[in-house]
C-alpha cells in the first residue's frame, strides 16, 4: 500500500495511484464547532495531503482568522470586520483606500524575513502525507485587500501607474514568501486567487494575461526548480483561463468544475494537470442527498478519473454541510 506521499506523487505524475488521493478542507467552523464530526471522517477517511506550519500557533496568512466577532488590524494594515465567528470577515478600511500612502508604504517584510523553517521541515520529516505549504501568494486578492475591491476593478480597468506600481510589490513580496517555502522541505507549495464569477472571469482574460499570468509562470518556474510541485486554487467559473494555467506548468488546480462544463475540462486537459477537486459546494453539499453527492462524485470520475491519476479526491466541508454528505463524497471516490 502506497503512503499519502507516494499516492500523491504517482496521482501528480500520472503513474497509476493505487486509488485517488484524498484531501478534506475542513472550514474553520467545522473545526470550531463540529469537532467530533470532523475527527470521526478523518477517521474513517485519512487524508492523503497534509497541511503545515511555521510553529505552533503561527499562521501564515492574516486572512485565517476566525476569531470573534469584532474588527481587527491585519498585518499589511487593513481594517477587518468578523460578523460571525468561523467565518472569514470584510475589509472595512483598507490600508491604501488613498493612493497619497503608497509612495511611503511598505510590505510587512518583518513576517517572512530570516524565518526559521525548523519546526515546518520536521512536521514534514514526520509525515507519511504529502505536504503542502500555506498559502505562498495571493497578488490579486492582497491588492484588494489593499484597495477595496470596487476601487481595484477600477485601478486595473484604467491601467493606472499606481495600480502597476502596487502590484510590484505586492509581486516582489509574495516571491520573497515563496522563495522561503522552497527552500523548506514540503512537498508543494500552493498560491491561488479567486478568479471567476458563477459563469465569467471577474476581469478580461485579455488583461488577466497581461497583468497576472507572468507573474504565475515565475511562481511556478519558481517552484519547480526547487523540485516541488505547484499547487493553485481558484474560485468561480476559469474556463477561458484553463489552458494558460497549464501552459504555465501548474500541477495541480482546485477550482469549482460544477461552474463550468466538466466534461470539455476533460477532454481539453485530462492528462495535462491534475483536478484536485472539487464537489459543487454551492448546491449539492449543502443542499442535496447523500445520492446527490455520489451522482456528483461518479460525474467528475466518468469525466476524468481513468486510474492513471490527474484528479484528487477534494471536498471542502462548509458550515451548512451535512457530515452525511461529506462522508458521501470519499465513498463514492471508493466505488
Amino acid at each position: 500500500m502506497l503512503t499519502g506521499r507516494e499516492r500523491v506523487h504517482a496521482a501528480l505524475t500520472f503513474s497509476h495511484p493505487d486509488r485517488p488521493p484524498r484531501d478534506l478542507w475542513a472550514l474553520p467552523y467545522i473545526s470550531l464547532f463540529r469537532q467530533a464530526e470532523l475527527q470521526a471522517l478523518l477517521a474513517e477517511f485519512p487524508p492523503d495531503i497534509g497541511g503545515i506550519q511555521l510553529s505552533p500557533g503561527q499562521s501564515d496568512d492574516d486572512s485565517a482568522r476566525y476569531g470573534q466577532p469584532g474588527t481587527y488590524l491585519d498585518e499589511w494594515g487593513s481594517l477587518w470586520s468578523v460578523a460571525e465567528t468561523g467565518v472569514i470577515g470584510e475589509v472595512k478600511a483598507p490600508a491604501l483606500a488613498d493612493w497619497s500612502r503608497l509612495d511611503h508604504y511598505q510590505p510587512p517584510w518583518q513576517l517572512i524575513r530570516g524565518r526559521d523553517f525548523s519546526f515546518a521541515n520536521r512536521m514534514a520529516a514526520e509525515s507519511s502525507r504529502f505536504i503542502l505549504s500555506p498559502c505562498c501568494a495571493r497578488p490579486f486578492e492582497r491588492m484588494q485587500f489593499l484597495r477595496g475591491s470596487q476601487d481595484l476593478f477600477i485601478d486595473i480597468a484604467w491601467g493606472s501607474a499606481e495600480m502597476r506600481r502596487l502590484l510590484a510589490m505586492v509581486h516582489e513580496y509574495e516571491l520573497e514568501d515563496m522563495r522561503g517555502w522552497c527552500s523548506s522541505d514540503v512537498d508543494g507549495v500552493l498560491f491561488m486567487d479567486d478568479w471567476g464569477t458563477n459563469s465569467a472571469l471577474l476581469i478580461n482574460p485579455r488583461t488577466w494575461r497581461e497583468l497576472f499570468k507572468p507573474l504565475y509562470k515565475q511562481y511556478v518556474d519558481l517552484i519547480h526548480s526547487a523540485g516541488k510541485f505547484a499547487f493553485f486554487h481558484s474560485d468561480g467559473c476559469i474556463q477561458a483561463i484553463y489552458p494558460d494555467l497549464v501552459e504555465i506548468g501548474i500541477d495541480a488546480i482546485n477550482s469549482q468544475l460544477f461552474t463550468m462544463d466538466i466534461e470539455e475540462l476533460a477532454r481539453l486537459y485530462k492528462g495535462k494537470i491534475t483536478f484536485w477537486g472539487e464537489i459543487d459546494r454551492q448546491h449539492v453539499l449543502p443542499f442535496g442527498s447523500p445520492e446527490d453527492v455520489r451522482a456528483a462524485v461518479r460525474r467528475v470520475r466518468r469525466a476524468l478519473d481513468d486510474g492513471s491519476g490527474g484528479v484528487i479526491a477534494q471536498c471542502e466541508w462548509g458550515k451548512d454541510n451535512p457530515a452525511a454528505n461529506v462522508r458521501a463524497v470519499y465513498e463514492a471516490w471508493l466505488e
